[in-house]
Formats: structure tokens, sequence, C-alpha cells
């Protein structure tokens, strides 16, 4: 059993990777990674999950009393759908014997019906909606461009170079020289000041994918609901709420386990024939524990994602008026003892893009030198404002204003 689990599996294992990279470069947030990592690989393997036989055999089983081959109706209703009897939906009348399974029982012509063609579609919908999750990622890395990478890269390990030549610590890290750490934060300090105002189409788009993030799962849940008739805007709370016994179980009339099927084919005499089937939908197990599961995660996710957009708007209006935000949102992002007090005074002179693109170099260095590089770009900020104010020596100022008064004084007659 062990080994088909892993066979089914096998075709992950070249595009999940469970090891951290220690060089990787972080250009989201962890509400981000809920919907590319986690989602994606929920729904990839339920897609999966219920394409595998060796878990719980196949998907449809029929019976009949005639002489048609039992795969051939068993084919032809997997394809074209099964059907329940609305007025047989009685759990008092299965629990006293009179009715084999719910749903399942003699029909008049006009009886009410509920058709069971969703389970075919199951896996290809599963598979369409992680691509669907994985999409705002992919746009968000061609967006962005490996821009965050290039600056960082190399700077993993820079709070350790003590010494004037590298050090290598295994074959994907290592520790960088002295001049190399100084180089680099030269480079990213250039790079900074170099787009000062320009960083806004990199927030912005961030910005855009994490929108993009939120309407996607809204918009997964209403997709889900429509594709399963209806049934899965209230599933939880169904799910949740104590079923009585003269009451049907909720996920047995989304997800019957026995249906009733109706196959035609000519007679002898070519006249028609009816063959009333009765099948098990052993697949239905399956399917009603992974949309039990996504109900209550989209639930969770869109909760989750709602909330990472209100603190984005928030970063969007305290980033240049609150300095315990500052202090409190820079500290997350790079903990340590050495807290980046200057950023108080760096932040008065760019806008929100600037802002979150500094906030995405603090999270990718360490503490200590993430503080060295806030002061050095403190201080190029600083000789910038003076070059642009054109800031006069004070004795030649007190001439200046001196003059001025002297000018506005009235004559004196």
């Amino acid at each position: 059993m062990a080994n088909t689990v892993f066979a089914a599996f096998a075709v992950l294992k070249d595009h999940v990777k469970f090891k951290v990279n220690q060089n990787a470069v972080a250009v989201d947030n962890l509400v981000f990674r809920l919907h590319y990592r986690i989602t994606f690989l929920l729904l990839l393997v339920a897609s999966i999950l219920v394409t595998s036989r060796q878990f719980i055999g196949e998907h449809i089983r029929c019976i009949t009393d005639t002489a048609v081959p039992s795969h051939v109706i068993e084919t032809f209703c997997f394809f074209m759908s099964t059907y329940t009897v609305v007025k047989h939906l009685n759990a008092t009348a299965v629990q006293q014997g009179e009715l084999p399974h719910p749903g399942v029982g003699p029909m008049a012509k006009n009886d009410p019906v509920i058709h069971h063609a969703y389970y075919q579609w199951v896996p290809f919908v599963l598979f369409f909606q992680a691509l669907l999750f994985y999409l705002p990622h992919y746009l968000w890395r061609k967006m962005e461009g490996n821009r965050l990478s290039m600056l960082v890269s190399g700077l993993h390990m820079a709070s350790l170079s003590l010494n004037e030549t590298e050090l290598k610590v295994n074959d994907n890290l290592k520790v960088p020289s002295r001049n190399e750490r100084d180089e680099k934060i030269q480079q990213i300090r250039i790079g900074f000041i170099n787009r000062l105002h320009l960083n806004r189409p990199w927030a912005y788009g961030l910005t855009f994918c994490e929108i993009m993030n939120f309407t996607n799962v809204i918009m997964q849940i209403y997709l889900t609901d429509w594709f399963l008739g209806g049934a899965f805007l209230g599933l939880g709370q169904s799910i949740s709420e104590p079923v009585s016994k003269d009451k049907m179980d909720p996920l047995d009339i989304v997800f019957p386990k026995v249906t009733k099927c109706i196959f035609h084919k000519y007679g002898p005499s070519g006249s028609i024939q009816k063959h009333d089937a009765l099948c098990v939908m052993a697949l239905n197990i399956v399917n009603e524990k992974i949309y039990t599961v996504l109900w209550f995660w989209f639930v969770v996710l869109a909760v989750i994602t709602g909330l990472g957009l209100v603190w984005r708007m928030l970063t969007m209006i305290l980033h240049a008026r609150s300095t315990a935000f500052n202090r409190f949102v820079f500290s997350m992002a790079c903990p340590g003892k050495y807290n980046p007090w200057n950023v108080l005074k760096v932040t008065h002179e760019y806008y929100f893009g600037d802002w979150l693109f500094l906030y995405y170099i603090a999270k990718n260095l360490d503490n200590y030198v993430f503080k060295e590089l806030l002061q050095n770009l403190a201080e190029d900020l600083e000789n910038k404002r003076h070059a642009r104010y054109k800031i006069l020596p004070l004795d030649v100022e007190e001439e200046l204003l001196k003059k001025q008064w002297d000018d506005a004084k009235p004559p004196i007659n």
C-alpha cells in the first residue's frame, strides 16, 4: 500500500520542494505563500487523489438484472450521469427499512430527480483551480524580474564577514569577505538612491497581485458552488450543525454513495428497452472529504487574505506618518537587538513604493547589515536634500537676513 501511495504522488517530487533554500530571496509575504504553495499543493494532491483507483477502487460499479455487460452500463452511467429521486431522500424511511439507500426507490414519470454529473469533471476542475491559485504568483515573479534578488544575493551570511577572504560553508552557502560585503552594500545604496521615487511600479505590482489573490479565492468559492449545483456555500454550516435522526445527512444529498441510472438499448424486435441500474459511487467517498476540507480552507484563506489587504492599506497610510508604526514593522522584518531607528529619518524622503522596497530589502538582510545599510542611506538622502535646497553656511545666511531686515525698515524723516 505504501508503494502505491508513493507511486501516485511521485509526479510531484520534481515540482514540490520541502527543503528550505537558505539563499532564497523573499519577494512576497506569508499570505501570498498560502495561495501559491499550500492551496496550490492541496488542490493538486486532490486532483491526483480522485484519479487514483488504487485508493478507492473503481469509481463506479453498477448492477442490473439484464444481459447487458456490466462494464458497458458502468461506462455509460459514469459519462452520462446518475440520479437520485427527491421524494426518497428520507432518512426515516431508510432507517425503518422501507428504502435500501437514500434517494433510491421506485419513481413515477414526473417525480423530480437530482442528476449527478459533476464527478467526471472533478479532477479537471481541481487542477484548473490549482492553476488559478498559482497565477498571481507567476505574474508577480514576471513583474518583479528578480530585481530584489540581484541586489541582496550573497548577503545572507554577511553579518559574519570578519575576514578578508570568503569562507565556504557548503556548496550553496558562503560567508562573503569584508570587501565583498562593503561592495554589495554600496551597490544596494546606489541602486536604491538612483531609483528613488521609481519604485512605485514594483510596489503597485505586488499590491495588485495581492488583490488578485483575494479576488481569486472569493471567485473560487462561487465557482465551486456553481459546480456543485449550489450546494457548496452552505456545506460547512450544514456539516457543523448536529444532524437529527429524521433528517438527511447533507453530504449524502450532495455526494450520494448509491445512485440510479437508466440504460436504453434496442431489443430483438427493434423496440427500445429500458434497463434500470443501481450504481455504487465509490468516488463520492473521496469527493465529500475533499470539498469539506476545501470549504473550511477557502473560508479561512479568504479571511486571512482580506486581513492582509487591510494591513497593506495601513502600510500605505502610516508608513510616512507614524514613528511607532515604522519601528514595529522594521523590527519584524529585521529582528534583533540592532533596531534600525534611522528609518524614521529616511521615510520623509520617499514614497510608499520606496518604503515597501526597502522593507523587503530588510526582510532579506541580516539585522546588523541592514542597520549599516540604513545608516548609509540616511546620510545619502540627507546629502541629497542639502544639495537640492542649497543650504548656506551660517554666517552667509545671517548676512542675508540682516540685509532683508534693513530693506524692510521704514525710512526716517
